[in-house]
């Protein structure tokens, strides 16, 4: 291979990386957050016996699971101001997109959860005269978080590496600072290769943080 790698003509675009670096970490926890919180109820939703309920939230659920990130992306940028007439800052659109789609997958590890809350929490909160609400709120959602937080957590990387999507839509995240700099010194090659790295580094440890919730949960299960 005659290619020679050369990084140091990158430093000239450290600060844009690192700018693109804080609007992508932004991104990420604004989506996380919706996902987490209304992932919950959207579970909740799915799971009720009134079909007017019930459907709408199966097919909010399935459309955000079953269609590609990057045309939920698109169709918020451009579908929304057009069919709506709303109008709102490209960062707003992104975290909007993300948090959708995060919700839509966190509704299902919230749901299994749900399901595997014990029966006799679920009386024993009717013995003790708790109402519907009291019972979702300290019988139900502890357990349900509890069991959940690997699959959140591992989602939460997951809504990190598809923030890069965003930059098809001119918002200066990592990803999209990553192509100018590209552009710029004409180094593709080792721009992307620092890009990537960039990624793993912050997914790595999350990722080992989530094999040792696992780990913990299997010997305290034992």
């Amino acid at each position: 291979m005659s290619y020679s790698f050369d990084f140091s003509g990158l430093s000239q675009g450290y600060d844009e990386l690192l700018d693109g670096l804080r609007i992508t970490v932004e991104l990420t926890i604004a989506a996380n957050l919706i996902g987490v919180t209304f992932g919950f109820i959207v579970a909740l939703l799915v799971m009720s016996k009134l079909k007017v309920v019930r459907i709408p939230a199966m097919l909010f659920v399935e459309f955000f699971r079953c269609t590609p990130a990057i045309i939920q992306i698109i169709w918020f940028f451009y579908c929304v101001p057009i069919l709506f007439d709303v109008y709102l800052e490209s960062i707003t659109m992104g975290i909007l997109a993300l948090g959708l789609n995060l919700t839509a997958f966190n509704a299902e590890a919230y749901r299994a959860a749900i399901q595997s809350v014990p029966k006799e929490q679920h009386d024993a909160g009717i013995a003790l005269g708790l109402s519907p609400l009291q019972r979702v709120l300290y019988v139900v959602l502890p357990h349900a978080v509890r069991s959940s937080v690997p699959v959140l957590i591992t989602n939460g990387i997951g809504i990190f590496q598809q923030t890069a999507l965003v930059a098809i839509v001119a918002i200066q995240d990592l990803m999209y600072q990553g192509k100018a700099l590209a552009t710029t010194t004409y180094r593709p090659i080792e721009t992307f290769t620092l890009i990537a790295v960039i990624y793993f580094a912050i997914s790595f440890p999350i990722a080992q943080l989530v094999q040792a919730i696992e780990r913990r949960r299997e010997v305290a299960s034992r």
